[in-house]
């Protein structure tokens, strides 16, 4: 009875993981065919602001405001609202050399964090449709009017551009590679959820919603704006979409601290959205509930069913199939394990080991996550992950 219990365990664990990462995007795949939905969109050119919550971003923020100037859009059009969230270096200073009209300039004299900022903004703000962005991506000088021709749709409420990860030198390492290759399959499965029917959250570098749907309290602690604003044109009845002709461009991070500090944040506020709209859970209501458990809440749990197979298997070894197993898991680890020294070493080209060293990374960072949304101390002032 207890060897079936652990086999039964360890399957439907397997299981899980498997569906997590290859079941759900063959799905998404094959039901795109059959229940696809396209938007309606034309060009149209409504009045838009753009919103930045800057931070010591003096490094950043000239060059971001020069891009943004230069987007192709109507100039009687568009408005930048740049929310200066207590800087404590030049940034206040760049800003407030730029003497265009479309730049409007506001200064909080503390660090109240990203939410209480935007909030702010978006009081200011004139235009039918929000844009936001962070300081640190480039767009596309036609971006803005790929995001925007979607809104003529009126279904439509949310829209999310597509960002490119770009790498400093020609040999990317461990930790680049990993994340390009997540990224990409990342992108692939907003892609396919967008296609029939809405996208999980926004890419935080370029997204933007219809002013009428912007939450009218947006949470002081929330860590992931970039899903609580979209969640909550969706709870309304309204599409999040993914337009892939907007792009905005960022670098590869190198570094696995760098990294994890931002999966570490990203992931506590995953618990936060699930906390905040827990009706967005139910299959049988949600028009994302199925998406929303399979990409985001089982994702979160798969470092536990990788704990339960692993742990499971250690009883079964009386079998010859599930030795094979658990050598398979010693080996994956093992790469793991070996691509971190590598990583360490600050060895630049990516060795054999590094997709397992990603996955690992990425589980890792899912449990801390999990500790620091329980414990309350993830931050939602401003903690640089790049530098």
């Amino acid at each position: 009875m207890v060897e079936m219990c652990l086999v039964f365990l360890f399957w439907v664990s397997v299981s899980a993981i498997l569906y997590t990462y290859l079941g759900y995007p063959v799905a998404l795949f094959l039901i795109g065919f059959v229940l696809r939905k396209p938007v309606a969109k034309k060009p149209c050119e409504p009045f838009v602001s753009v919103v930045i919550s800057a931070f010591n971003e003096e490094k950043a923020i000239e060059r971001k405001l020069l891009n943004l100037l230069e987007l192709d859009y109507p100039e009687d059009k568009l408005e930048i609202l740049v929310g200066s969230d207590g800087a404590s270096d030049q940034t206040d200073q760049i800003v407030s050399k730029f003497h265009s009209t479309r730049i409007r300039f506001f200064r909080f004299v503390k660090n109240f964090g990203k939410p209480h900022v935007l909030k702010a903004l978006v009081e200011e703000a004139r235009g039918d449709i929000l844009l936001f962005t962070d300081t640190r991506q480039e767009l596309d000088r036609g971006a803005l009017k790929a995001l925007v021709s979607n809104f003529s749709d009126p279904k439509v409420g949310s829209v999310s551009g597509e960002l490119y990860l770009k790498s400093k030198a020609e040999a990317v390492g461990s930790v680049g590679s990993g994340m390009d290759a997540y990224w990409r399959y990342e992108k692939f499965l907003r892609k396919k959820e967008s296609e029939i029917g809405s996208m999980l959250g926004a890419t935080g570098a370029i997204y933007a919603i219809r002013k009428m749907l912007f939450p009218k309290i947006l949470p002081a602690d929330i860590l992931v704006d970039d899903m609580y604003i979209p969640f909550t044109a969706i709870s309304k009845g309204y599409r999040a979409v993914f337009e892939s002709e907007a792009l905005a461009f960022d670098r590869v991070s190198e570094r696995s601290s760098e990294e994890f500090k931002r999966k570490v944040r990203t992931l506590a506020g995953n618990y936060q959205i699930f906390a905040h709209f827990p009706e967005l859970l139910n299959p049988l209501k949600s028009p994302i509930g199925w998406q929303l458990i399979s990409h985001k809440l089982l994702r979160l749990s798969v470092p536990f069913f990788l704990l339960v197979v692993f742990v499971s298997n250690l009883f079964l070894l009386a079998e010859p199939f599930y030795v094979f197993t658990l050598v398979a898991q010693l080996v994956f680890y093992g790469l793991a394990g070996y691509e971190a020294l590598r990583v360490r070493t600050e060895v630049l080209y990516k060795g054999i080991g590094y997709l397992p060293y990603m996955f690992c990374l990425l589980n890792y960072s899912a449990v801390m996550g999990l500790i620091r949304f329980l414990k309350g101390e993830q931050k939602v002032t401003w903690e640089r992950a790049y530098v």
